[in-house]
């Protein structure tokens, strides 16, 4: 059996979830992947009401739609980054409080708690279970990094600079994984530019970092690794065992007219002159087919999370035809006798 296809509604934020489930179920979509933010998971009222999450999944079952994750990207940022005013506008109130840089990292690092505990909350409240139980909950998210301005090594910098923004990662991001470990649920961090891991070396010391905390482990994403020069099929198969989700996210480079380098220029997204841009799922340069065959080979069972992002197209077009080009590319994998076993005289 194909695995189930959900949209991350992130970028949909601006929409009611009730508004938007529909949408996402006509798209073609099997299910949601809810963002901790607009009012599509709200994780102090998962925590405050008794009746949050059973309401939130009778909407989700009421649009014929399950959910397998909820992502807390924008609050994880915060737990290690360099606190400026650009923060303020992504975090909750409460977490940013007086905007006193290290007061609002802590925040944030109890509310990517509160986020384990919601995330147990709510999928304890599932009204079904699939075929063969439910995995570990999933929370995927960000952690920021305190190290992400020294990525150009001018001023010269040192390993030894470079592991203290390692050392604090894992000094503040420790004990967010023992409480998920308490919970039975997974932190998938979206190896990306501005994460602690950006690449497959950033990811493998990330790992270092927290001792293989078995609660931490990636939210594959190719477009964030393709443009920079990384090898996005390599990234699965290098970390088989830390897959605890997948978004389904199409990026092209090598484009724009020179102007622009793999840095951005400074400039804004769909700029003609940048050299990548984020694409509709289809229409860049990932290539999924051999993403699909990779995941397969690695046992990697889990929902294929559309994260659509296109500045140049209208994105209930662009959204209804990643699903309908993921859905046309993903197979099962073969789970039976090699398919040449009919061969043998034993198998006739």
């Amino acid at each position: 059996m194909a695995r189930k296809l959900t949209l991350f509604t992130g970028q949909w934020a601006d929409l009611p979830i009730a508004e938007l489930l529909p949408k996402i179920k006509e798209m073609g979509y099997d299910g949601v992947e809810l963002a901790c933010w607009g009012d599509h998971f709200d994780v102090q009222r998962a925590l405050t009401e008794d009746d949050y999450c059973s309401n939130l999944w009778q909407l989700i079952e009421q649009n014929g739609l399950d959910c397998f994750a909820i992502s807390a990207h924008l609050v994880g940022q915060a737990v290690c980054d360099l606190i400026d005013e650009r923060h303020q506008a992504i975090l909750p109130d409460h977490v940013w409080g007086d905007g006193e840089p290290e007061g609002v990292r802590q925040r944030a690092a109890e509310e990517i708690k509160d986020t384990a505990r919601a995330a147990r909350k709510f999928f304890d409240a599932a009204p079904f279970t699939p075929k063969g139980g439910r995995p570990p909950a999933v929370v995927n998210g960000f952690t920021g990094s305190s190290i992400w301005h020294a990525l150009y090594a001018f001023p010269p910098t040192s390993q030894e600079f470079l592991q203290k923004g390692f050392d604090d990662f894992a000094a503040r991001f420790l004990p967010i994984l023992d409480v998920f470990e308490e919970l039975d649920v997974n932190f998938a961090l979206e190896v990306h530019p501005t994460e602690i891991a950006f690449d497959i070396a950033s990811a493998q010391r990330s790992l270092e970092a927290v001792n293989f905390h078995k609660r931490f482990g990636f939210n594959y994403d190719p477009s964030h690794l393709g443009y920079q020069g990384v090898d996005y099929v390599k990234f699965i198969h290098q970390f088989s065992d830390r897959l605890y989700h997948a978004h389904m996210k199409d990026a092209w480079w090598g484009h724009g007219d020179g102007t622009v380098g793999v840095f951005g220029g400074h400039t804004d997204f769909a700029d003609s002159r940048r050299f990548w841009d984020f694409r509709s799922v289809g229409r860049g340069d990932v290539n999924f087919e051999e993403i699909i065959v990779a995941l397969n080979d690695v046992g990697y069972e889990g929902p294929l999370s559309v994260e659509w992002e296109d500045a140049r197209m209208d994105r209930v077009h662009g959204a209804t035809e990643s699903a309908a080009f993921v859905r046309k590319l993903d197979f099962p994998r073969n789970t039976d006798a090699s398919f040449d076993a009919a061969f043998d005289n034993d198998n006739q």
